[in-house]
């Protein structure tokens, strides 16, 4: 029986614009996102170097553009967080203990908590027990680490659990694990399809 939900928070809540990014870099002379560059978004997601190391790491590929608006083409991936998706939440909160845990960084929260207002954000943390972010963990998704220590320091049944997430490599990692998964298939499913998936 499940009686915990963890939920992945980007393409679940809050919807994202991958194109729109990626549109944004070409614009500023970026022809692709190259391995390096993840690999220091890697990085940047577990804390390991700054907003300015991240910033200053992306203009060293493209050197005429400056950092604020670097920074406004990585924000672009953040679209809207639809209501009808926290009023759903609101309500699977009075059923179920439930978690947030998305790999993020600094930048995109400040954003995203500028933009959607402090009302509202606070609504929408107030419904989980506690927020994990990845920047401010140390570690990140898939690896089994993190899942544990939600798991660990909630002290919570992997086989009681419940965990959402849009990307096959964490729904498989947190399988494994013996966590039960929905992997949320954007475009064609949305949270609030919970109940009529048949997985709590």
């Amino acid at each position: 029986m499940i009686d915990a939900i963890i939920f992945d928070f980007g393409d679940v809540f809050i919807n994202l614009d991958r194109k729109l990014t990626e549109e944004s870099f070409k614009k500023l002379g970026l022809d692709s996102w190259t391995n390096d560059l993840e690999a220091l978004n890697f990085q940047f997601e577990i804390g390991a170097i700054t907003e300015n190391d991240f910033l200053e790491g992306i203009q060293s590929k493209i050197p005429n553009s400056t950092i604020n608006e670097i920074k406004a083409a990585w924000n672009t991936v953040l679209a809207d967080f639809p209501s009808y998706r926290l009023d759903f939440l609101k309500k699977l909160s009075k059923q179920y203990r439930l978690f947030l845990l998305s790999n993020t960084d600094a930048i995109h929260i400040t954003n995203f908590e500028q933009n959607i207002g402090k009302a509202y954000y606070e609504e929408f943390y107030s419904c989980f027990e506690k927020v994990y972010f990845s920047f401010e963990l140390g570690m990140r998704k898939p690896d089994a680490a993190i899942y544990n220590h939600v798991l660990i320091e909630q002290q919570l049944k992997p086989e009681n659990t419940l965990f959402v997430d849009d990307k096959k490599e964490n729904t498989v990692a947190a399988a494994a694990l013996g966590i039960k998964v929905w992997q949320l298939h954007v475009g064609q499913e949305d949270v609030i399809d919970l109940y009529s998936k048949n997985v709590i």
